[in-house]
């Protein structure tokens, strides 16, 4: 465990800038500067440069911090967790949901959380947009597309999967399309903002072909969208997830099954989201396994989640 404190001094130091910038959350500057000098010793390498006002990193010492930060992230990660295991699940957790993901799928699973946990409270925000978790005071937080390099820890929740489907009642009165360029002679329910605005997109066996939609509603509103979708008004693309219950209850069914609509600018994957410096509450983890469960995310366990 000593090594594993210099180590953990070390990378304070690095991200800090300065022995005195580190000592103000660690100890003395002389104990940060005699922890890093013990590491040097022991590994038998300089990792420092000093000066009199800042610090710069050896070769040697960038390569050991690139390899040891995710590291000591994650052992502090799990050590949090064990102790997690012995808390009480209790007291107020404060998420941000995105909208669409929020509204169709977790708030209304969210009576099975309830009934597991009746002394968990939630403050619940939907927004679409990536808040600071740190500033904001969000504890976990739901989101859509690429990672950042960002000091948090993600578990995915749900591929990006967007498909086209309609009401059955809308299907029996209009027909099943059974080719993207049958669309033309449908309803189709337009995201007005680009790309889908000006046609939709898919691709099969590597082909890619586009196809001019149009329809009588557009909306920038996915949950528009879906509710005059499932309203029997015309077909709509949607995330799988959000339409999930309905395909399987048979208000919905999913149409040009063949085909993959091709994804937008900022479709991804969906993760939960929360920050690694505050180490895991139970709180935190039984809400992130909730949203596993309720997601059925089809997890690739060979592909390590974020940091």
């Amino acid at each position: 465990m000593e090594q594993f404190t210099r180590i953990k001094t070390f990378i304070k130091a690095v991200e800090a800038g300065s022995f005195s910038a580190a000592a103000r959350d660690v100890s003395s500057v002389s104990s940060v500067a005699r922890q890093v000098k013990s590491l040097e010793e022991e590994l038998g390498v300089r990792l420092l440069n000093r000066s009199s006002r800042n610090l710069s990193l050896t070769d040697a010492g960038r390569r050991f911090f690139e390899r040891t930060t995710g590291i000591v992230r994650d052992l502090e990660t799990a050590v949090s967790e064990a102790k997690s295991l012995q808390e009480d699940v209790r007291g107020l957790l404060r998420v941000a949901l995105r909208v669409s993901a929020g509204t169709t799928v977790v708030v209304p699973a969210l009576a099975k959380l309830q009934a597991r946990y009746p002394e968990l409270s939630l403050d619940i925000s939907l927004v679409d947009e990536r808040r600071d978790l740190i500033s904001s005071n969000i504890d976990v937080a739901m989101w859509l597309g690429d990672l950042p390099n960002a000091d948090i820890v993600a578990r995915r929740l749900s591929p990006n999967r967007r498909i086209v489907c309609a009401a059955e009642g809308y299907l029996e009165r209009f027909g099943v399309p059974e080719t993207p360029q049958e669309l033309t002679k449908h309803n189709c329910l337009v995201f007005s903002g680009a790309p889908y605005s000006g046609g939709w997109s898919f691709t099969r066996d590597g082909t890619v072909e586009k196809v001019e939609v149009k329809g009588n509603i557009r909306s920038d509103n996915a949950l528009v969208l879906l509710s005059a979708g499932i309203a029997g008004l015309g077909l709509i693309i949607v995330q799988e997830w959000m339409v999930r219950h309905h395909i399987a209850d048979g208000r919905m069914r999913r149409v040009l099954e063949p085909w993959s609509v091709s994804p937008r600018p900022g479709d991804g994957d969906l993760y939960a989201v929360y920050p690694s410096s505050r180490g895991v509450s139970r709180n935190v983890r039984v809400f992130v396994d909730f949203l596993i469960e309720i997601f059925g995310a089809e997890i690739d366990n060979s592909r390590p989640d974020r940091p």
